[in-house]
């Protein structure tokens, strides 16, 4: 179906407050960042707590977009070429417009809520269905009062089957998404304690997401929870429930685990029949029959399930970013092979690969439901707008049909084991690839041979909880106020250039850095962000400059060596940064020198004073709030004084993380966000629901029996009191493993359960205890710190801060960066 402008208008009771030219839509935009075909667009001005999408809009009409939805008086005339329509909010004119859209199609549509599983139950249902339908299904995890609208926006013509999740947070919000969704067909997959912090209780959360299944002709449940089944009946659904009881639907007969699968046998209509899954987990096994269930009601044939079953794969719910051979960083999407797929792997390929050249390693694409030669244009629009360098095909429908572009550099193979077969590492350097392709294709052979060869410590970073967290903290802070991201030391270990790339993604105002080289990097990497250098040196200078960073000055020795040097350079009004020493004792002008300070700076033209901040000493510490609060006055009169001195005025900051939370007055122009942002509320303040940024693992390398008396490690400071099973961990003090932590005092995580660590920590190798954990076996996972056992706790073993810990990570330790 074609939508026009004067239609959409009718259908989101919409006026036109211009209207150049009537133009078809094709897609729509919500994040200005996300734009890849600006003629077809449809914006919609969204406004969320601090972004306001109407402040994108001379943006996106430079960028070409022509089509735009707004709430807010705008100066149409600035935009002579678009058409506005206006309503009275975006978000509900979103979601009316897909309501319309879904409503003209009469295909099966199946509606998914639950407190968990629910999208690997989607993507289960796709993986075991696409041999039989064409099917559309929401992207990751779209499930959310704006994600779901745009999920339901693909449906189009070709589409046999649909699939979408939907998730709420409070109540009022299911009775939208099922207007929008309108599904034939429900699926709950179970009531959990997830995402019930706004619900009275359970009650209230079941009765919510049933609303999702209104007008369902058939709703599909787990039948064991008697609770769960008697609300269900009282809304006189259509229900078909699974479980072990003798009046389910479908009854579980018995589980049998062996050889890493589990056969599963069930009745249904009193014939017995059986499957196999390559899982034994508990929640696979309830995916799987929930998955079993839906296929029984939509008539598939029992030996199909069978045979369909067994193939199953685990479902990547994550981007990986990795380091790869030859300066090159790794994107491995390598599980599946569809058009909203790749559009967000490309967008997080956008964030991660800002001044590096841009490699794609593509195979075929299946059962789509578009035409190869429809399929392939769309996706050759994509790697144009998402301005990729180069494109590696793999298999014989894309080399046919994928045309090219004069500024893409093109190579095809038939199969995986051709590209394999002529591979060659030199082809690649300096340039971040992403690896998508269809399972068949078994890309992970790919990745292994692009991946750079490390031992197996990982740390692994989260950017899904970098963004969480950043969203946190400025929720206590006004719309005005701008934030600073501190990704000193690495990014606090975590990587400095990958963790700036998705902070300026998310149009963060300031980066700040301790010296020069950690900047450098950062502009080498392609991130534009303004830049704090808080401790430069003369010897630096040179690089300041010539990467457009900008410095702090805090002593007059250094603001004198630089104002000579920019006089030497012919450089007048360059940015820099003024700090007030009020109370920590480390670097800044003494309250005293202010007047001479301001005199000095009005005697040259060399500079242009961005910023003046100070450092707070104690705001973590309630017993220390007397002392902050003097800081700060200190600073507010230092401050008056040099704006009044040199006549404009300044962004002033002296908040940290735990200010930001702990003293909210004291936020200013600009916060310092550091410690926070990687997920520890250093002022332990539970008030911030801060997620667990970086995980670190590693393996187990060997297994020793050993008898009462004998001794590990080192100078035999690990003594055994039974007999005894110790396990070798690949990770020592050189991968950042303190050796304070030996001899019983630290711990990690082996099966969900703590091992001590016994005897001295090695550079390469650290021992642990596991005689009282059942299973384990070499190679296993180990944890080191990460949700279950967080870097608080090993801080806190070691006698020391969570700072020391996360900054000291080895670089040795591979990251890996993941988007879920």
């Amino acid at each position: 179906m074609e939508y026009k402008v004067r239609n959409i208008a009718s259908i989101v009771d919409g006026k036109i407050l211009q209207l150049f030219i009537e133009t078809a839509v094709e897609f729509l935009l919500i994040d200005s960042r996300k734009l890849y075909s600006p003629s077809a667009s449809l914006f919609f001005a969204l406004k969320g707590p601090r972004r306001d999408g109407h402040q994108f809009i001379s943006e996106l009409y430079k960028r070409g977009v022509r089509n735009y939805i707004i709430s807010e008086k705008t100066e149409i005339e600035d935009f002579p070429e678009a058409n506005f329509i206006f309503v009275n909010d975006t978000l509900e004119a979103l979601q009316r417009l897909a309501a319309y859209h879904r409503k003209q199609f009469n295909i099966p549509v199946v509606g998914i809520t639950g407190s968990n599983g629910k999208t690997i139950v989607k993507e289960w249902l796709y993986q075991l269905l696409q041999k039989k339908f064409n099917i559309v299904r929401s992207p990751r995890s779209y499930n959310s009062q704006i994600g779901v609208p745009l999920s339901v926006w693909q449906m189009n013509k070709h589409y046999e089957l649909a699939i979408f999740e939907a998730g709420i947070s409070k109540p009022g919000e299911m009775e939208t998404l099922e207007k929008i969704i309108q599904p034939t067909i429900g699926i709950l997959t179970n009531i959990g304690e997830a995402h019930s912090e706004n619900f009275v209780n359970r009650e209230e959360k079941l009765k919510e997401k049933l609303k999702l299944f209104t007008h369902a002709n058939k709703v599909i449940a787990k039948g064991d929870d008697a609770w769960v089944t008697r609300q269900m009946m009282k809304k006189e659904m259509n229900n078909f429930f699974w479980g072990r009881n003798n009046s389910s639907d479908l009854q579980i007969i018995s589980f049998e685990r062996k050889n890493l699968q589990t056969e599963i046998t069930l009745n249904f209509k009193s014939e017995t029949f059986s499957f196999s899954i390559p899982f034994t987990d508990d929640a696979s096994v309830e995916n799987a029959i929930t998955c079993c269930s839906f296929m029984l009601v939509a008539g598939i044939e029992r030996q199909y399930i069978q045979e369909e079953m067994l193939q199953l794969h685990s479902v990547s719910m994550r981007l990986e970013l990795i380091k790869g051979i030859n300066q090159c960083s790794l994107i491995n999407d390598s599980y599946s092979a569809d058009l909203s797929s790749l559009n967000i792997a490309l967008n997080f390929l956008d964030q991660q690969s800002t001044g590096s050249k841009r490699t794609v390693i593509l195979s075929d694409f299946l059962q789509t439901g578009l035409s190869e030669r429809k399929l392939y244009d769309e996706i050759a629009v994509l790697l144009h707008a998402h301005q990729i360098n180069k494109v590696i095909g793999i298999g014989k429908s894309i080399g046919t049909y994928l045309k090219t572009d004069e500024k893409i550099f093109y190579q095809f193979y038939n199969t995986t084991e051709d590209f394999i077969q002529q591979f060659r590492s030199s082809q690649f350097r300096e340039e971040t690839i992403l690896v998508k392709g269809a399972r068949i294709f078994e890309f992970e052979r790919i990745v292994h041979a692009l991946e750079q060869k490390v031992h197996q410590t990982v740390l692994e970073i989260n950017l899904n909880a970098i963004v969480h967290n950043l969203k946190e903290y400025q929720k206590f802070l006004k719309p005005s106020t701008k934030v600073m991201a501190m990704v000193k030391a690495f990014a606090y270990g975590s990587g400095g250039a990958e963790i700036a790339g998705i902070l300026q993604y998310h149009k963060v105002d300031y980066l700040g850095v301790a010296y020069a080289d950690e900047g450098i990097e950062l502009r080498k990497a392609g991130i534009a962000l303004p830049v704090m250098i808080m401790n430069p040196d003369e010897s630096t200078f040179d690089a300041i400059v010539e990467n457009n960073m900008e410095p702090d000055l805090y002593s007059f020795e250094l603001l004198e060596q630089f104002d000579s040097y920019l006089k030497q350079s012919g450089l007048q009004q360059y940015p820099v940064h003024i700090e007030i020493e009020t109370g920590m004792n480390r670097l800044g002008f003494d309250l005293a020198d202010i007047k001479k300070l301001g005199n000095k700076l009005n005697q040259t033209n060399s500079f242009r004073i961005v910023s003046i901040f100070s450092h707070l000493a104690a705001s973590e510490e309630p017993s220390q709030d007397e002392f902050t609060l003097q800081q700060y006055e200190k600073f507010i009169e230092a401050s008056a004084e040099l704006e009044k001195l040199l006549g404009y005025s300044l962004i002033k900051h002296i908040a940290n993380s735990a200010a930001i939370i702990r003293h909210q007055q004291l936020q200013m122009d600009m916060v310092r966000l550091g410690i926070g942002m990687y997920g520890v509320d250093a002022a332990n303040t539970n008030s911030v629901e801060l997620q667990t940024v970086a995980t670190l693992k590693s393996t187990i390398a060997q297994i020793k029996h050993l008898k009462t008396g004998e001794s590990v490690s080192y100078n035999r400071k690990g003594i055994v009191h039974r007999d005894s099973v110790i396990a070798t961990v690949r990770l020592g003090y050189a991968d950042g493993y303190a050796r304070r932590l030996g001899n019983g005092v630290g711990k990690m995580l082996v099966n969900g359960q703590y091992a001590p660590v016994i005897g001295t920590v090695c550079m390469d190798m650290t021992m642990i205890d596991v005689t009282d954990i059942a299973g384990v076996k070499e190679g296993d996972e180990v944890i080191v710190f990460g949700n279950e056992l967080s870097i608080q706790q090993i801080a806190e073993w070691a006698n020391t801060i969570s700072y020391e810990i996360m900054t000291g990570i080895s670089q040795r330790v591979k990251r890996v960066y993941f988007e879920e």
